[in-house]
């Protein structure tokens, strides 16, 4: 899969969150918005890989990864993205909410309309969600 890949499916799993949510299936909406985050922070991580280049293992390894905050890492953006909070009250709340998504939610059922507001509302605030922080990155 490639960065733009990554970049079309983050956007699309944005879309199908917003039709879960629409349609009061939260559980279905919390999952795939976590998705929508990781893909990406994945895109991000692909920026890095030349295109004709041969992928460090280091990277390729930890590339395969769900947990947001060790992909941030992965990506080089997590000390920017710290600064960022740490001016931006609204990124650090924002981030709070994100940052507790798990690829478990999977298996779980019962996602409260709240949470899955408030982490849409997290994902896709235009001046400081957390999807339109990772997007300059991307």
């Amino acid at each position: 899969m490639n960065r733009q890949q990554l970049q079309e499916l983050s956007r699309l799993r944005v879309r199908e969150a917003r039709a879960l949510l629409d349609t009061r299936h939260f559980s279905g909406s919390y999952y795939l918005l976590g998705y929508a985050v990781e893909c990406a922070i994945k895109a991000a991580i692909a920026r890095q890989v030349g295109r004709h280049d041969f992928p460090d293992k280091k990277l390729a390894m930890d590339s395969h990864d769900h947990d947001l905050t060790r992909l941030m890492r992965t990506a080089g953006l997590w000390s920017r993205f710290n600064s960022d909070m740490q001016r931006f009250s609204a990124l650090n709340d924002n981030w709070a909410v994100v940052k507790d998504w798990s690829v478990e939610t999977r298996y779980q059922l019962g996602a409260s309309e709240a949470l899955a507001r408030d982490l849409f509302s997290a994902c896709t605030a235009r001046t400081h969600g957390v999807l339109s922080w990772l997007k300059k990155s991307w």
